[in-house]
C-alpha cells in the first residue's frame, strides 16, 4: 500500500478545482451562454491597454490586426472588426500572431556552431552579422561569373541561395530582392504563401 499522505489544504485546493470544473461544464451542458462572460473578461483585460492598427505579417492577404499594449507591452492582438479585407477574423496562423511577440520559448540570442563543434555558443549580434557578411562576400567573389564563354554578360552568382520566411512584409521583401539582385543571385525564393 502507498504511503502518500494528503494535507487538508491540498485536498481542498484539489476539490474546488474538480467543483469549479464540473459546474462550468454543466453549466454548458445545460445551455448555458458563457461567451458574454468571456466578452466582459476580455473587455477588462484591454481596458487600460492603447490599440495601435497593424497588419497580419503572414501570407499576402494582409488582414488588419489590432494590437493592445499596456506599458509598451503587448498584452493582446485581435482582428480588426473594421477591415474589409478580413472583417476582424483571422486564420489560424494569424491568430497566434502574439506569439511572435510574447512567446517564453523565443530565442533572444544569436546561437553559433563553429564547423565541428557539438555545441552551440552565444555570439553578440554585431560578430554574427559581421561573420554572415564576410561568408556573403567570400562566396559570392569565389562564385560569380561576368560573362559566359561565348561572351554573354551573366553577372550572377550561383553559389547562394535566398530563401524568406512568412514573416516578412512587403517592404522587406522588396528591399532584400534589391539586395539579392545586386548581388547577382538568381536563386531566390519566398514561402510566403496562402
Amino acid at each position: 500500500m502507498s504511503d502518500v499522505l494528503i494535507s487538508r489544504r491540498a485536498l481542498l485546493r484539489r476539490g474546488t478545482g474538480t467543483a469549479a470544473g464540473t459546474a462550468l461544464g454543466g453549466l454548458a451542458a445545460l445551455g448555458s451562454d458563457l461567451r458574454p462572460a468571456r466578452a466582459q473578461a476580455q473587455d477588462l483585460r484591454i481596458r487600460e491597454a492603447q490599440a495601435f492598427p497593424s497588419v497580419c505579417p503572414y501570407c499576402a492577404v494582409g488582414c488588419d490586426t489590432i494590437v493592445h499594449a499596456i506599458d509598451g507591452k503587448i498584452v493582446n492582438i485581435e482582428g480588426d472588426v473594421r477591415s474589409p479585407i478580413n472583417g476582424g477574423n483571422l486564420c489560424p496562423k494569424g491568430a497566434a500572431i502574439y506569439q511572435l511577440h510574447v512567446n517564453p520559448n523565443r530565442s533572444l540570442e544569436v546561437l553559433h556552431r563553429a564547423p565541428g563543434a557539438t555545441a552551440w555558443t552565444v555570439m553578440p549580434l554585431e560578430e554574427a552579422m559581421d561573420r554572415v557578411a564576410q561568408l556573403v562576400k567570400e562566396t559570392r567573389d569565389e562564385t560569380f561569373k561576368g560573362t559566359a564563354a561565348d561572351g554573354k554578360i551573366l553577372n550572377h552568382t550561383l553559389g547562394i541561395f535566398s530563401l524568406g520566411g512568412a514573416t516578412m512584409d512587403n517592404e522587406w521583401n522588396h528591399l532584400h530582392q534589391k539586395l539579392m539582385r545586386g548581388l547577382g543571385v538568381v536563386a531566390i525564393e519566398n514561402q510566403a504563401r496562402i
